[in-house]
């Protein structure tokens, strides 16, 4: 049996975990003076985060009413005021800036780095880290949290074990991520360790995420992207909730910012019964307003064949799979010999597409993931457990819902900062 060894350093805090969180955390406390060692399992820094945002990092939402702001954090917004009165948006923005990298307000008022690469933002924490001398060990998995039983039953932290050798301080934060995106190495290792220690912990589901469905209609759009588009979701054919905005079909389904922060309330849906939606591919224009634009279209261009003319009126790149969901009219057909109720058909199609939602995507095609430790369980001022003595946690560990626009990276920010400050 190997012989355990120890580091004789004496760390004020250890990190686990070098993402967004984990880093600002360890640089914030490098910064105050402390000595830190940072774990991270994966061979470079910022894995996950140097992908996000399609690999262009959309870094925080503008918004600069707090209030507002923290309201997206639904149940947790009343837990979130204290750490975000000392780092949040405006001093996001100052961080970077202060450090090299201009950042740009985008549609729906999404932050971006102006470079919009991803890697920028990955490039300024990792000299943050380095150059308040945080010490980083690349490469390396912990496999224990060195715990001691007290006095009432609760487990104060002594350090980490890293195969044989013991790494010893009065704080461990474990910064690991939740489980989205597996394929970065977040595999779920904090959620087992808060477990171990007595936390409670919700079982992560994906919550930002797209939507798959039965249709094959919709995977043969599969890259299409269509803005302006309202789609309504019914669950057992009764009206649930309806949204405007961008979808994106694919292989498997539909995607888009707004078909994303639809998720979580279609999976309370699918809870309920079966899920279906329409998509109205023209919602400013009401059912008699369209059939006469169409009309006028089909009397300008008599002598065409519908294949020609439709790809006039349907959103663009459409126009194939329109066709195939008509009944009383087909491509060969003259437009002139297109009868009043095969208008009306084309009219009805076009105002609901119609969709079967059969589920949600896994933690692979995740943007977001809720789950984690309830906010209770945790000092959100300081980011301390309120259950383990000497543990500290941060970003996707804490079971926070958010939508996608920047929330969750914020909260990365906000949370790695108030563990820093508090060592």
């Amino acid at each position: 049996m190997a012989r355990k060894q120890a580091d004789t350093t004496a760390y004020d805090l250890i990190v686990v975990g070098g993402g967004a969180s984990g880093m600002m955390a360890a640089g914030r406390a490098a910064e105050r003076g402390k000595k830190v060692l940072l774990i991270e399992k994966n061979p470079k820094l910022g894995a996950k985060l140097s992908i996000t945002g399609g690999g262009r990092c959309n870094i925080t939402n503008a918004e600069d009413d707090v209030r507002k702001f923290l309201a997206h954090y639904e149940d947790a917004e009343p837990f979130l005021h204290s750490p975000f009165s000392v780092f949040g948006v405006k001093e996001t923005f100052s961080f970077f800036e202060s450090h090299g990298l201009p950042l740009v307000v985008q549609a729906r008022q999404r932050v971006f780095p102006k470079t919009e690469r991803a890697t920028d933002v990955t490039r300024v924490l990792i000299e943050y880290v380095k150059k308040n001398g945080v010490t980083v060990k690349l490469g390396t998995r912990v496999t224990e949290m060195l715990r001691e039983r007290i006095e009432g039953g609760r487990f104060v932290i002594r350090g980490v074990r890293i195969g044989t050798i013991e790494y010893r301080s009065a704080n461990v934060l474990i910064a690991t991520g939740g489980i989205s995106h597996p394929e970065t190495g977040s595999t779920g290792d904090g959620f087992s360790w808060l477990r171990q220690l007595g936390h409670t912990v919700a079982q992560p589901t994906p919550t930002v995420v797209p939507l798959r469905v039965h249709d094959e209609w919709v995977k043969e759009l599969s890259g299409v992207s269509l803005s302006f588009m309202k789609i309504t979701f019914f669950v057992d054919g009764k009206k649930a909730f309806s949204k405007m905005g961008k979808i994106l079909f694919t292989h498997f389904g539909i995607s888009s910012p707004l078909i994303l922060n639809s998720a979580g309330k279609v999976a309370e849906l699918l809870k309920q019964g079966t899920v279906t939606a329409t998509i109205d591919a023209y919602p400013d224009t009401d059912l008699g307003a369209l059939d006469e634009r169409i009309r006028k279209a089909f009397d300008q261009h008599k002598n065409k064949f519908v294949r020609t003319l439709l790809p006039e009126i349907v959103p663009d790149g459409t126009a194939p799979v329109v066709l195939s969901m008509l009944t009383l009219m087909n491509g060969e057909t003259k437009v002139h010999s297109v009868t009043k109720e095969a208008r009306r058909e084309l009219v009805d199609l076009l105002k609901a597409l119609p969709l079967t939602i059969i589920g949600l995507m896994g933690a692979d095609r995740a943007v977001v993931m809720d789950g984690g430790i309830p906010l209770a369980e945790v000092d959100m001022r300081t980011m301390r457990s309120k259950v383990v003595k000497g543990l500290l946690v941060t970003g996707d560990l804490l079971h926070v819902t958010r939508p996608s626009g920047g929330y969750s990276l914020q909260l990365c920010w906000t949370t790695g900062f108030a563990a820093g400050n508090a060592i």
